[in-house]
């Protein structure tokens, strides 16, 4: 089953939120549409705080959630290295949960 968000990348706008290519670009992620599927159970992105975005500072899509926003996880369990963060010290995604900040 999945979920249609709308697209954290583009804030729903379907244009590239960046104008790399041009001004009239659309969005890399939801390919101009404004939404996004995403397999239940979901979770809110913690490796980019669900923006969608790279924390790293890089003007591409989150590595984690591919710009959703949110992400596939069936487990509740907090990761053990991490905590919950999503991130390793630095500053990459955790190896372990692989920036979702959950085990499985």
């Amino acid at each position: 089953m999945t979920k249609i968000f709308k697209c954290a990348y583009c804030i729903g706008t379907g244009q590239d939120p960046f104008d790399l290519l041009s001004a009239i670009s659309g969005c890399q992620v939801c390919k101009g549409t404004g939404q996004v599927k995403v397999k239940e159970p979901s979770i809110s992105c913690v490796f980019c705080s669900g923006t969608g975005k790279n924390p790293l500072g890089a003007r591409v899509p989150c590595i984690v959630c591919h710009g959703k926003g949110n992400n596939y996880n069936e487990s509740n369990n907090i990761c053990n290295l991490c905590k919950g963060t999503g991130k390793g010290k630095d500053g990459l995604p955790c190896l372990l949960c692989k920036g979702i900040g959950l085990n499985k």
